[in-house]
């Protein structure tokens, strides 16, 4: 009798967000941590952290002293996912990389500048909410003010901010309740292991938000 080859299981939701936390602390040496998760009740996903208008369900710190708990450590990370097998994984700034937040229609319109200028680049994530991480050197936060200036933008001008020093990021495949899930618009490789500086890509990601900016007022006006 012909032997019938069965299609592999596919893993839960719990063991793929463990997998990725790992592979985060493994591949590329980054710290964790386990943040909210999502519970489902009555037909609705909602925050753990019980609020009915989070604004991130089941994506944002779940204790206020989250910073002390982020490790790098695979054996703690299985550890702390084994006890709460959905909970979002968040990767704090301001360790090994800051990241530079922008809408996602400036942060495409940029990341394909920059591809064609053939700029060095980190990975980036696109979020549910429709924001964009750029992953950059440590101590982003403290120049892109100053940088902005230098090449002829006000900060309050537009929507660009860093993620530094007690913040944090999101990571794939983490999910914002009903919204979706975290992405990357560009993975983690072996190519962009070493991180760009913040001035290798502040000018493309002023020049993408400006455009955005311009635009909105525009619309304003119609």
């Amino acid at each position: 009798m012909a032997v019938t080859e069965t299609a592999p299981i596919p893993k839960q939701r719990g063991e793929q967000l463990l997998d990725h936390a790992v592979r985060y602390t493994e591949e590329r040496h980054w710290d964790v941590f386990a943040g909210t998760w999502l519970e489902y009740s009555e037909g609705r996903e909602n925050c753990s952290c019980g609020k009915e208008d989070c604004p991130a369900p089941g994506a944002h710190p779940n204790v206020k002293d989250w910073a002390a708990q982020a490790s790098g450590s695979a054996v703690q990370v299985r550890r702390i996912w084994g006890k709460h097998r959905t909970a979002s994984i968040l990767l704090p700034t301001g360790r090994t990389f800051d990241a530079l937040d922008v809408p996602d229609s400036a942060g495409f319109l940029a990341l394909a500048r920059l591809q064609r200028m053939q700029r060095p680049l980190g990975p980036v994530t696109v979020t549910p909410d429709h924001r964009m991480m750029f992953f950059v050197l440590p101590g982003a936060g403290i120049k892109v003010a100053d940088l902005l200036r230098k090449i002829g933008w006000q900060p309050s001008q537009l929507d660009l901010a860093a993620r530094g020093e007690g913040e944090y990021v999101a990571a794939p495949p983490t999910r914002y309740g009903g919204r979706g899930s975290v992405q990357w618009a560009q993975p983690p490789t072996a190519a962009n292991r070493w991180l760009p500086d913040v001035e290798e890509l502040i000018d493309a990601l002023a020049y993408a938000c400006g455009r955005e900016a311009a635009a909105e007022r525009a619309r304003r006006q119609v």
